[in-house]
């Protein structure tokens, strides 16, 4: 639980500080700008967009496979569109003052943070993120790694943002072909951890 909340909070922040960067929207932050675009909603109304998006592809979820929906889910869902809108406050905060420089640090900020609070939820397995559910379905559908299907999937998405509005840039390219090997990497090291700690915790009842 607290792993999947703290997920919640990276993945956010991280889909925040790639918007307000304006260097182009990671896959899944062009669909919520572009969608927000379309609604006519304002830039400060990205959290409001993210969960229009949100909810939908957890229904979608939700009856394709259903195992894929748990109470992580919820907790990922209900709370996400106030993150983006606070991780947009943070980001005025810390970078008050727009140039090239800082504009590529906030991206950067805001790409680890997406990819490291994805992972977390994968590590957490208690409900996956809707994107990332919808990625798990067509992995288990085309017997692919989840790198690939991810960088397809993120292709898609892109293009979809692209058609509805949403801000195309470098970071929406480089996040589109890293994301899968970053999220991966991430999530493995992390299931690492928690076997060790695991481990650990049983070693000391053992003792006592």
């Amino acid at each position: 639980m607290i792993l999947a909340v703290v997920g919640i909070l990276f993945v956010g922040t991280g889909i925040a500080f790639n918007a307000a960067a304006s260097l182009g929207n990671d896959p899944i932050g062009i669909v919520y700008d572009g969608l927000r675009n379309a609604l006519g909603l304002s830039a400060g109304q990205l959290g409001m967009a993210s969960n229009i998006v949100n909810f939908a592809l957890t229904a979608v979820v939700f009856f394709a496979g259903r195992r894929y929906v748990n109470i992580g889910t919820f907790i990922y869902i209900l709370p996400y569109g106030t993150v983006v809108d606070l991780g947009g406050k943070l980001y005025s905060l810390l970078f008050p003052v727009q140039t090239p420089a800082l504009q590529i640090l906030g991206a950067l900020i805001g790409c680890l943070s997406l990819y490291f609070g994805v992972a977390m939820f994968i590590a957490a397995d208690i409900g996956l993120d809707p994107f990332t559910g919808v990625v798990m379905l067509i992995k288990d559908k085309a017997g692919k790694e989840y790198r690939t299907i991810k960088i397809c999937f993120d292709i898609v998405c892109v293009i979809t943002g692209v058609i509805l509005g949403g801000r195309l840039g470098f970071i929406t390219v480089a996040t589109a072909l890293l994301a899968g090997p970053v999220i991966q990497f991430f999530s493995e090291r992390i299931k690492k951890y928690m076997v060790r700690a695991a481990a650990y915790q049983a070693e000391r009842k053992v003792s006592a």
